[in-house]
């Protein structure tokens, strides 16, 4: 008879007993969302189930622009387990990345200079910068968070900490391969949803193989708590793989953003005036009136020529981002060329437009590396894989500060610079 098949919750109990046997200091990253609120459900149930005799940490991230249904989900289910948990609520004016406009790339939660028009107080019982001495002005928030384990490793005097995070394959995929195909980064003792990140502290990702159903199940099966907003955006008619508590201001919340008008208006009047563009964004993004989705070049200009007209209106670090972006573009494309199909590398030579085509790429693919220089424009359906202007001016349209609409990889560049302050981060603690 073959192995009987373990379904997901079976294979989390496994991973929580391997975890709660092996270190002595656990921590759950908690977000409010439906992933962290499961994750963080599975280990109190685990922990009540097995009549263990510790604490469990829960490191909450506070972003002081949150959904009111957030902040007291939060706010219950730290109360209701106060017994086995110890709370660490943490404001703090880190970097926060946001694309609602122009003249930001990134705003700060809690900034000190923005006190009188905070979207609400610092909750009671909260932990600041004072709280915290390796903090900088200069510091993200992901690198916050991860500095974060060192800190709490080192306060709870820890022989072994696992931090806990509900990152899960169907939701996050770019994200986990770029952890899991990195050969950096070492697992606890060869179980793949582990990683090490310093000496003695892993992440570890118990709900990685989890689906979104699987998470609503074992919501409705166990009776667990979980973030009403949710049963909102179900109502609202919002897909369930776009139904976000995390920050509003990102790019792929754009068109989600307008909700907040209606399931939480009184915080929507707040952030109005915190973060710039966030009006106009919350009415229009999604739509034509965001300006790229029907762009049509003005009379009398090239693309090229328009580009430089729109990096004339920007502040100057905007415009500064824009052109280290184009220039690393070109001189990619001039250099080591984008893989196309023949077909596309046919339309190309069709059209009269110079390339060079090489047969060796170092990608897994059967496409072929082509040089070519940036063009104005190009009339292909192909036209997002060929390097123009036009795409730039999209760019520049759509706020896309990391140049997305380009193809550069946000998950790229953003563990780019993970890995630059993994490196400061195992420096310090080694």
């Amino acid at each position: 008879m073959g192995e009987v098949q373990k379904n997901v919750y079976e294979l989390a109990q496994e991973r929580l007993h391997i975890i709660f046997k092996e270190f002595d200091n656990i921590c759950v990253s908690f977000s409010g969302g439906k992933d962290s609120g499961v994750l963080l459900n599975l280990c109190i149930d685990y922990i009540r189930r097995n009549n263990l005799k510790r604490k469990l940490s829960v490191y909450h991230m506070d972003y002081e622009i949150q959904y009111s249904m957030t902040i007291d989900y939060v706010d219950r289910i730290l109360e209701a387990n106060k017994d086995i948990l110890d709370g660490y609520r943490v404001c703090i004016p880190f970097r926060v990345a946001t694309c609602t406009s122009m003249y930001q790339s990134f705003w700060r939660p809690w900034d000190p200079e923005m006190r009188d028009i905070w979207v609400r107080n610092i909750p009671e019982g909260s932990m600041t910068v004072e709280n915290f001495p390796f903090y900088t002005d200069a510091m993200w928030d992901y690198e916050f968070q991860m500095r974060f384990a060192q800190w709490i490793h080192n306060k709870k005097d820890a022989v072994r900490t696992c931090c806990l995070i509900g990152i899960r394959t169907q939701e996050s995929f770019n994200r986990w391969r770029c952890i899991y195909m990195s050969r950096k980064f070492q697992m606890y003792h060869k179980y793949k949803w582990t990683s090490k990140v310093g000496n003695d502290i892993y992440n570890a990702y118990p709900i990685y193989d989890w689906k979104t159903t699987d998470v609503w199940t074992a919501n409705g099966k166990f009776q667990w708590d979980y973030n009403v907003l949710y049963d909102l955006y179900y109502r609202a008619g919002v897909n369930l793989e776009r139904q976000r508590v995390a920050s509003p201001f990102i790019n792929e919340a754009q068109e989600s953003l307008q909700l907040y008008r209606v399931l939480d208006p009184n915080t929507w009047g707040k952030m109005v005036g915190r973060v710039n563009g966030v009006n106009f964004t919350g009415m229009y993004g999604g739509t034509h009136a965001m300006g790229w989705q029907s762009v049509k070049l003005p009379e009398g200009y090239t693309w090229r020529e328009f580009m430089y007209f729109l990096l004339s209106t920007l502040p100057e670090r905007a415009r500064k981002n824009y052109l280290r972006k184009l220039s690393v573009s070109v001189n990619f494309w001039r250099t080591k060329g984008g893989c196309l199909s023949d077909a596309t590398i046919q339309k190309l030579i069709d059209a009269k437009v110079p390339i060079i085509v090489m047969d060796n790429s170092n990608y897994k693919t059967l496409k072929k590396p082509v040089r070519m220089e940036y063009q104005d424009d190009i009339d292909i359906p192909e036209f997002k894989e060929i390097p123009t202007y036009k795409r730039m001016c999209v760019c520049i349209l759509k706020n896309d500060h990391a140049c997305k609409y380009m193809g550069f990889s946000p998950t790229k560049e953003e563990m780019s610079k993970r890995s630059q302050i993994m490196e400061q981060y195992r420096i310090i603690v080694s």
